[in-house]
């Protein structure tokens, strides 16, 4: 019986081409031969293989990171205003000026960000204006950026807090004076109090 199951597996083993022949021997045990033989040597059939090509596999490319800038800075900041500055305007106008080292590279543009939103457009002008910013306190950042948007720098995001002084406020400070009115924006012309006009002296008679 072994040597029947070992004979059966090298049949699985053998190419499905090769003619395979089976007997019986002198012992009375069934053999199997590739070559055929006199007698009671039968041929078997094999069924065709069912082994599948080996498929081909292309392997794809890895992606590509974007390329990194060559051209860095040692230093971007913020000059004015100050961290946790305290900013007092009427208006709520604000003058934001940055500073790099080195100075800006070619196509390279500096972007000012003002609670995480960017002001105005990117430009290679270090000031930036800003006007009629609420009261209460702000954070300002500023980012150096290529020309596809790519940030180069930036730096920390940095307090300040924009006092809002009213008309009122600024009079009681310093109160208008005569030739104030139409001047000062806190001294409207209307606000002028009427001339005294001066009372023709009349003799007593």
């Amino acid at each position: 019986m072994r040597n029947l199951l070992f004979c059966s597996l090298m049949l699985l083993a053998l190419p499905s081409m090769a003619q395979i022949y089976t007997y019986i021997d002198a012992e009375g045990n069934r053999a199997f031969t590739d070559k055929p033989k006199s007698g009671n040597a039968e041929r078997i059939e094999l069924a065709p293989s069912n082994s599948m090509p080996t498929l081909q596999t292309q392997t794809l490319p890895a992606p590509q990171s974007p390329p990194e800038p060559t051209q860095r800075y040692s230093l971007l900041r913020i000059l004015v205003p100050q961290p946790d500055a305290t900013i007092r305007d009427s208006a709520g106008n604000l003058i934001v000026s940055v500073n790099s080292d080195p100075g800006l590279f070619p196509q390279h543009s500096y972007r000012l960000l003002l609670n995480g939103v960017q002001i105005g457009e990117a430009g290679s002008s270090p000031v930036f204006p800003l006007e009629n910013i609420d009261r209460g306190t702000h954070q300002l950042a500023v980012e150096i950026i290529d020309l596809k948007g790519r940030i180069i720098e930036r730096t920390p995001s940095q307090p300040f807090h924009m006092l809002r002084i009213s008309l009122a406020q600024k009079r009681k400070v310093n109160p208008c004076k005569k030739e104030d009115y139409g001047v000062r924006p806190e001294c409207p012309l209307k606000d002028k109090p009427p001339e005294k006009k001066d009372i023709p002296f009349v003799p007593f008679i």
